[in-house]
């Protein structure tokens, strides 16, 4: 059976969601993040090396990393569904948004919740780089939601999955305001009303409204 270790407020509300959207059987363990230091439980950080959400166990795997997890399970339980194949013409757009999730915009979202708690003055020209990469990924975000209305294209995938995250919670971390971003705005009322989105969310953290606004 597979497991999914969910940490709260974490990336790994990500493969519940998955689970949800694919209707698969699944258990979920939640763990609570330590109440001073709001990070992962010790018992979570030993499931896997690095210690990071999201971790699942299926049979004798264990496995970390939203993007690792996430081809695992399509690829073995998904029969092709919430991907897209290699001889279609939006291929590339999948795989793009798919790996920019955590492979650019949540690396930069970091580096200016760091910055923010360094404390700009302290390297003022390198944080106004570190600025810019932020904006125009809000801004590149934006346009794209204005061509198609999934990031891969005309339908829902994983790519959208994995998006969400960082245009939601995310936000908790490095706050945002999408008043200047209306096709955003309008892409996470459409995410919101999909009922795995809302059933994931409700067993993921039952007492966290998401931040589709």
């Amino acid at each position: 059976m597979l497991t999914v270790h969910h940490l709260g407020i974490s990336q790994s509300d990500r493969i519940v969601w998955l689970c949800e959207e694919l209707g698969l059987p699944y258990d979920l363990v939640r763990y609570d993040r330590d109440a001073v230091t709001r990070l992962a439980p010790a018992d979570y950080r030993a499931l896997t090396p690095f210690g990071t959400a999201p971790v699942i166990t299926d049979g004798d795997l264990t496995l970390g990393e939203s993007a690792a997890i996430i081809d695992y399970i399509v690829a073995r339980y998904a029969d092709g569904r919430l991907t897209v194949g290699k001889d279609a013409p939006n291929f590339t757009d999948y795989l793009y948004w798919f790996h920019f999730a955590n492979g650019s915009f949540m690396p930069t979202m970091m580096t200016d919740l760091i910055v923010k708690m360094v404390g700009d003055g302290a390297i003022p020209d390198l944080a106004k780089v570190l600025a810019s990469r932020g904006a125009r990924a809000y801004a590149q975000i934006e346009q794209r939601l204005g061509e198609t209305i999934y990031f891969a294209g005309p339908e829902f995938t994983a790519a959208d999955i994995m998006m969400l995250f960082p245009l939601t919670t995310g936000r908790m971390f490095v706050p945002r305001d999408l008043a200047p971003f209306p096709n955003i705005r309008a892409y996470l009322q459409r995410i919101g009303a999909r009922p795995a989105f809302q059933t994931a969310m409700a067993k993921a953290d039952p007492d966290l409204a998401p931040m589709l606004t």
